[in-house]
């Protein structure tokens, strides 16, 4: 008797692995069944259970980060499929490469009024780079193209729809390899001969590193170029690590704490270097001086207003080609005072450092950085202290500081704590998050329990949505809305299993961040704060008005 071919849900499992997928995170259905049974009988990949679909977005969007193969993700028809989405929708927007996959209706109900029935294509598709369904004639096919486009420039998630019943069925023998995306080509000469005419020409130009600089792996291009020329260096917040904040070039970070200090400095320049530059996390127009030129090396067209801005070079291709180019140039300091940017460095750095006997978010992140090992991993949620991180956690190198800047999302910071320790099992990892986005993905600190993972999360609790409530009070507004409770703590001395240190105190902070990342699981840290200290801070302009 003849042997049968695999099963599409086997099938769908061994080209996963193939693709160096090891987790698929989710809440499982009916239909979901084979799929985890396949995964359960093959090696080196496996199912996540998570309390929530969100959640296994979030985590799919961080494997994609840090592995080579894009995360994947799964959940069943409707709410199922709408929860999936913020996760989803997450990975589009953070340029993070992911597979989403659904429950789908056989062909015969699309279209019909069902329960949990909704068009999932319809759905995913301003969420995605691509969505599509799955055929047993062509698993590998469809799966693989997913994979290529999730992982092309831009990075992005991809939709793959499972229709009810496909699963049991035999898959088409199909003889196909996965195909990695090609290399971005260099971008014309002409135009990177533009861009070294106008760079010479130039008294003050500056770099700006985006998100693109840091899939291109090009921070020591960028360190030979400043210090040869002399000139600053500015960063977005999901671009940190590119630069040491020590660096005589350092300038800092767009966007978050104090970014009017740095406005200072790049509001001098008289023309900007865009180096995978990524409005998608803050506009050009939110920054840029109107009279300085831009000059974009990027692998996707440069997004501004031409009707008030200057795009001189707009040089699409292979961000390492453009920036090898530009080193070509002949050494010619430039007329930077590094002087004063050390000056407004230093500044910066001692209104971000906590006062002597305080204890409030910048004492509880300094604590932190001093306890964290240089190499561990830490994330973080959405909130005022996601604008302090941006601009006060020294991160040693990209990859080290994980955040969503943007989607932002809050909830993010546990559920992207648990990929990155998966991902990672040998570093210390934590996560900071507010109380408010603590409660929104607390569930999945089971999940850490059940998977037993040493993750650290620290809540900074304030019992208050401190962005939301600075904004009220510059509007004149009354407080509405705004507290998380009227005062306390998260609840408990555990959660799920969790065991919960609550500190008012550096010392008694340093002392439980200590303990906690010696333990075998899960611990929370709960560091009793005043969310006050963020109002001198955070929500800087970036230029004046």
């Amino acid at each position: 008797m003849p042997q049968k071919n695999p099963t599409v849900a086997v099938e769908v499992v061994r080209a996963l692995r193939e693709l160096g997928v090891k987790y698929v995170f989710g809440v499982p259905s009916g239909g979901w069944v084979d799929y985890m049974e396949a995964l359960r009988q093959t090696e080196g990949i496996e199912f996540v259970l998570t309390t929530h679909e969100g959640a296994a977005g979030m985590m799919a969007d961080v494997c994609g980060r840090i592995g080579p193969a894009p995360g994947v993700c799964f959940g069943t028809f409707g709410p199922g499929a709408t929860n999936l989405a913020t996760g989803v929708g997450e990975a589009l927007l953070d340029r993070s490469p992911v597979i989403a996959l659904t429950d789908e209706m056989p062909a015969a109900m699309r279209g019909r009024t069902t329960q949990m029935g909704i068009d999932h294509q319809a759905l995913f598709q301003p969420l995605t780079k691509k969505t599509t369904r799955l055929r047993a004639d062509a698993v590998r096919s469809i799966l693989f193209n997913a994979a290529r486009v999730a992982l092309e420039e831009r990075p992005g998630s991809v939709h793959v729809g499972l229709p009810v019943g496909l699963s049991a069925e035999e898959a088409v023998p199909e003889n196909v390899a996965f195909e990695a995306p090609a290399a971005t080509p260099p971008a014309h000469r002409t135009l990177l001969d533009e861009a070294a005419g106008l760079f010479t020409k130039t008294r003050k130009p500056i770099l700006a590193l985006g998100l693109g600089a840091v899939r291109s792996g090009v921070g020591g291009l960028v360190l030979e170029i400043a210090e040869k020329h002399g000139i600053p260096v500015i960063l977005t917040p999901m671009a940190k690590g590119m630069l040491s904040e020590d660096h005589p070039c350092y300038a800092g970070v767009v966007f978050h704490a104090l970014s009017d200090i740095v406005g200072q400095t790049h509001g001098q320049a008289d023309l900007v270097i865009g180096v995978g530059y990524d409005p998608v996390e803050f506009n050009y127009e939110s920054w840029l001086p109107k009279s300085a030129p831009l000059v974009s090396f990027d692998t996707m067209a440069a997004d501004i207003d031409t009707s008030s801005y200057t795009l001189a070079v707009d040089a699409i291709g292979d961000i390492r080609a453009s920036l090898e180019s530009l080193l070509t140039l002949p050494a010619s300091r430039k007329e930077w005072d590094l002087d004063a940017l050390a000056a407004r460095r230093a500044a910066m750095f001692a209104k971000l450092a906590p006062s002597p006997g305080s204890f409030g978010p910048k004492a509880a992140l300094t604590t932190l950085r001093e306890v964290l090992p240089a190499d561990g991993i830490m994330t973080c949620d959405v909130g005022a202290h996601t604008h302090l991180i941006g601009q006060l956690w020294r991160t040693p190198a990209p990859g080290l500081q994980i955040m969503t800047n943007g989607w932002s999302t809050m909830g993010f910071g546990v559920p992207a704590a648990i990929a990155a320790k998966l991902m990672h099992p040998e570093k210390k990892v934590c996560a900071v998050a507010g109380d408010g986005g603590f409660l929104m993905t607390a569930g999945e600190i089971a999940t850490a329990v059940r998977c037993n993972l040493n993750v650290v999360i620290l809540v900074l609790t304030d019992n208050d949505l401190a962005l939301i409530r600075i904004k009220q009070e510059k509007k004149g507004n009354p407080i509405y809305g705004t507290p998380v409770r009227p005062r306390g703590k998260i609840g408990g001395d555990n959660i799920f299993g969790a065991p919960v240190k609550s500190v008012e105190s550096v010392d008694a902070l340093r002392e439980a961040l200590t303990w906690a990342f010696a333990q075998e699981g899960p611990v929370i840290v709960e560091a009793l704060v005043d969310s006050h200290e963020y109002d001198g801070v955070v929500l800087k302009k970036d230029k004046p008005s």
